[in-house]
């Protein structure tokens, strides 16, 4: 079959369902409290099978048996995903919060990208990350299909009968979020709840992003769901071709420079000196990379409008762009004081290897 050109939109499906990383436009923005109670939540169906996790982190496998009469929270998210990583704060402090209150909250790891099925990567993120409640491994998609879910991150909140209550997609309404999360408890018998909420204070990647300013779309690079490529000389899918860069980008185009294959999920630098570039409006600029293999690595350099960055890099590159490629993950490569602009951003490989996934803005 045929393959789309770069710049086709292509909606891409898995496990029969679309694949979705939710996102919404502000987050920060809160509904002012709504006085509801437990039964007034519309009852939108039953907890599916948490069967067909390949393993369980922190935690023995769970059954719906096992949390029956408590109140449990379901977020499907994936390690790469900014979204999720954002939701990540809130999450973990309801966690906290309401365990010994009744709450048992499940994170359902679900990949996008090949690299992310790996058991092995998983824990290592789980670990680094600092997710402490469980995990269930879902790498052959059993109980994102059971839940006919669509996005990261998504959260489904469940009764004490095991009856789903309310779900969001996406990051933001974390009061309403909570306040769900009360209710449902109070319901459950499971003794005073306290109605304050949380108070997080997120840094790094987990901070809010600068919603008023971000102007870039998350863009994938492989040629399955890739937009806006702009190297003059086309691309060429599945096969080695030196890449040239236009004179100028408009916004939110990217271009290649160098020896590069597109493949289906990424573009893999071939030798050293391989540039990427790309013309955004946001405080911050990610980047999903991987090396060429476990315990192999690539030296990078990042560039903002030609120079580097100084007090603009990001948590994984220092003021001069100066990093390294080491493990298969989200590297954050820019973070912006401000004034927030129109700038070229560019990533040069000093070694051959390295695979880019997909960017994105904060």
């Amino acid at each position: 079959m045929q393959r789309p050109p770069l710049s086709a939109v292509v909606i891409v499906v898995c496990a029969a369902a679309l694949v979705t990383r939710a996102s919404t436009p502000d987050p920060n923005t809160e509904q002012q409290p709504m006085a509801f109670t437990a039964s007034q939540l519309p009852v939108e169906g039953s907890l599916p099978s948490l069967a067909g996790a390949v393993e369980w982190l922190n935690s023995p496998p769970l059954t719906m048996t096992q949390v029956r009469g408590k109140v449990v929270l379901v977020e499907f998210w994936t390690y790469t995903c900014v979204n999720w990583r954002r939701t990540l704060p809130y999450v973990r402090a309801w966690a906290d919060k309401y365990k010994e209150q009744g709450l048992v909250v499940i994170g359902v790891h679900t990949p996008e990208f090949a690299f992310e099925k790996d058991a092995g990567n998983v824990r290592h993120a789980v670990k680094e990350i600092g997710v402490t409640f469980p995990v269930a491994i879902d790498s052959a998609y059993a109980i994102w299909g059971a839940f006919g879910n669509q996005y990261w991150p998504a959260l489904y909140f469940i009764d004490a009968q095991g009856r789903i209550r309310h779900h969001h997609f996406g990051e933001g309404e974390y009061q309403r979020s909570e306040e769900v999360i009360q209710r449902l408890l109070a319901a459950a018998g499971h003794g005073a709840v306290s109605r304050e909420l949380v108070s997080v204070d997120p840094g790094g990647v987990e901070a809010a992003a600068d919603w008023p300013n971000l102007k870039s779309p998350e863009t994938y690079l492989g040629y399955e769901r890739s937009e806006t490529f702009a190297s003059t000389n086309g691309a060429l899918l599945n096969e080695r071709r030196l890449y040239r860069t236009p004179a100028t980008l408009e916004l939110n185009e990217w271009a290649l420079a160098g020896d590069w294959t597109i493949g289906a999920d990424s573009a893999v630098s071939n030798a050293g000196n391989g540039r990427l570039v790309y013309r955004f409006h946001a405080r911050d600029v990610n980047l999903i990379m991987s090396p060429p293999g476990t315990g192999k690595s690539v030296r990078f350099r990042v560039l903002i409008d030609g120079r580097a960055p100084g007090v603009a890099h990001g948590a994984d590159a220092d003021d001069q762009g100066n990093g390294t490629v080491a493990e298969p993950r989200m590297y954050q490569l820019i973070r912006q004081p401000g004034p927030i602009s129109d700038r070229e951003f560019a990533i040069e490989f000093l070694d051959p290897g390295a695979a880019a996934f997909d960017f994105t803005f904060g």
